[in-house]
């Protein structure tokens, strides 16, 4: 395949020709974490991945940063503190990308049903504390009565709605949370390098060596490091086996299946979260976004492709079923999912994505003591000791699921730092901690002081702004776009999406090259894409750097022909790479649009 990048080019010559401190396999979330704080570090930091990054679970997630109220129902204070915690510090670092809104959670009086609402009230208590929201936030809980929550979201099923508890969550880009990472390790000198598979890993002396196998132009080649990282995410055990590790983490992937169809197919004001209706143990999100509204997830066992999860005919059938049973009177059909997507989440054994392995049932009454004793830590008056005396009490002297497991896990063996489970709202977390493995294997083996940079304070690409003034800054970024011709609304999605990268981006705009059958503004997201975020196909474009794919799919149509045509031009493809690169990119738009099952089913 005849291909040219000039920025990939000379990168691939830098893997071959460097001595690396840290070689990083895995470009999803928690590589790209890695990534940015080894290379803001001074390391000599490479990262790879056999696909483009993110492309793997790390672009389909519910594009949450998730508080997990629920485990607050198996007292597991731990993992909620630290989650909204690690939420805090996320949107401390990425301004641009996490941001606030009121998750609203339907109460049903049914059974196994995960909150009655006097226990979502005392958990909301809870979880505010937990998370600091102040009492006069517009984000502070509220608990609506049946009534209420009638005249406040009439499409709900109102059988059995016995309330609506109200609170913060935060909404996610997750794809661009990855490469903002990513392009941030790269401006601290990391080497990031995509469709790069790892063939092998040994020893070459004191080093390591990755061989390696472009996945675009075939050629094989090593790249040395004195420590490799495994951030391989559902891959992970098909790594310690190239390296030969004794290690046995047994990931468990499960998949997890979104559909999204029109916003006025589904109207909702905020993101909704509620149990699925089956006695599962499920959960089902209902999230608006743009001019869409998407829902999942379906968390089944997973035994097929890693590379290539696909939505099947009984995803759809539970999650239509759930989502009419909820709201009757949408009638939502196969016919009105415009996009989709099945993702994996790398779960370490039995427990999910908080190491929670627990089905415990509490009373409302065990929750209030809970709450009693809080308020009394929060107001000074106790200090940790009674909270995990209660904790115990509560837990029949067992410790909970949290305190065995915080849902991933870093091993070393051999100088490969194996990193496995975990979600996207711990990715910081996680990176710190595998830091402090990759330090004290620099120190004790190599002799070499690492001075870790202090991750909470470090923003990603784009993040580079005030982040107690996320409003007020894009507001300004957007005005900027604005001077430039950008009409106002395109400068309000710009804005949100690039954060303070907008300047860059309106260097592009000021050239007014513009590609034919695309206005500048489009040209210039196109050529910043390619130059700045890595993109190498049109489904990187249209899917994870625009999200194109899912959230304005009614504009494909209009962009499809013209993108692919000017990647052609820009990348200097052969015909046979530019007719190979648009059937890839159209499979897998279809594949987005379930045109198959739509097809079966006419």
């Amino acid at each position: 395949m005849q291909f040219k990048s000039e920025q990939r080019v000379n990168d691939i010559e830098a893997l071959k020709n460097t001595e690396f401190d840290v070689v990083i396999i895995g470009g999803g979330i928690t590589g790209a974490g890695i990534a940015l704080q080894s290379a803001a570090s001074g390391l000599k930091t490479a990262i790879i991945d056999m696909q483009d990054f993110s492309e793997g679970t790390s672009s389909r997630s519910t594009k949450l940063v998730h508080g997990g109220i629920r485990y607050l129902k198996t007292f597991d204070i731990d993992v909620v503190a630290d989650t909204v915690g690690e939420r805090a510090r996320v949107q401390k670092i990425a301004p641009h990308i996490p941001r606030p809104s009121h998750m609203m959670m339907p109460l049903y009086n049914e059974p196994e049903a995960t909150f009655t609402p006097l226990s979502a009230e005392i958990a909301m208590e809870i979880y505010d504390k937990l998370a600091a929201v102040p009492r006069n936030s517009p984000f502070v809980h509220r608990l609506l009565s049946s009534e209420e929550a009638n005249d406040y979201l009439p499409m709900l099923n109102q059988e059995g709605l016995d309330g609506l508890a109200i609170y913060l969550d935060f909404q996610n880009n997750d794809a661009r949370l990855t490469i903002e990472n990513i392009k941030q390790a790269a401006s601290d000198g990391a080497v990031a390098v995509s469709h790069l598979k790892a063939l092998q890993i040994s020893d070459s002396g004191d080093d390591k060596k990755v061989h390696v196998q472009d996945n675009m132009t075939n050629e094989i080649f090593d790249i040395t490091g004195k420590i490799v990282i495994n951030a391989a995410g559902p891959w992970h055990d098909t790594i310690t086996k190239i390296a030969d590790e004794e290690t046995t983490d047994s990931i468990r992937p499960t998949k997890g299946v979104h559909l999204v169809v029109n916003q006025d197919r589904l109207p909702v004001p905020n993101t909704l979260y509620f149990d699925s209706g089956f006695h599962d143990g499920r959960m089902i999100f209902v999230i608006p976004r743009a001019d869409k509204t998407y829902f999942g997830t379906t968390d089944t066992d997973y035994h097929g492709d890693y590379s290539h999860p696909k939505v099947e005919q009984e995803d759809v059938d539970y999650l239509l079923t759930a989502i009419n049973h909820r709201f009757p009177n949408a009638n939502i059909t196969l016919d009105d999912i415009q996009a989709s997507w099945a993702g994996l989440r790398p779960l370490i054994g039995t427990g999910d994505y908080n190491g929670n392995t627990q089905k415990k049932k509490v009373s409302d009454e065990a929750l209030h003591e809970l709450d009693d004793t809080l308020d009394q830590y929060f107001d000074n008056k106790v200090d940790r000791k009674a909270v995990d005396a209660e904790l115990s009490q509560l837990n029949g002297g067992a410790k909970s699921a949290s305190s065995v497991s915080r849902g991933y896990k870093i091993k070393v063996e051999n100088d490969i730092v194996n990193v496995s489970g975990g979600k996207i709202t711990d990715y910081r977390l996680m990176a710190s901690d595998t830091m402090k493995e990759v330090a004290k294997i620099l120190r004790d083996k190599f002799n070499q002081e690492a001075k870790l940079v202090d991750s909470t304070n470090y923003p990603v690409s784009g993040g580079h702004f005030d982040p107690t003034h996320v409003d007020e800054a894009i507001a300004e970024f957007a005005k900027d776009l604005e001077a430039v011709g950008v009409t106002p609304q395109e400068a309000q999605e710009i804005a949100d999406f690039y954060g303070s990268n907008t300047a860059e981006l309106i260097e592009y705009i000021k050239t007014g090259e513009a590609a034919p059958h695309l206005s500048v503004t489009e040209t210039s997201m196109l050529h910043y894409a390619i130059d700045k975020e890595f993109v190498l196909r049109p489904i990187d474009f249209f899917l994870r750097r625009t999200n194109y794919l899912l959230f304005k799919s009614e504009d494909l149509p209009r962009l499809e022909t013209p993108v692919i045509d000017e990647m052609a031009r820009y990348l200097d493809w052969s015909d046979e790479t530019k007719a190979a690169m648009r059937q890839e990119y159209e499979q897998l738009r279809d594949e987005a649009q379930l045109k198959a099952l739509k097809e079966e089913a006419e």
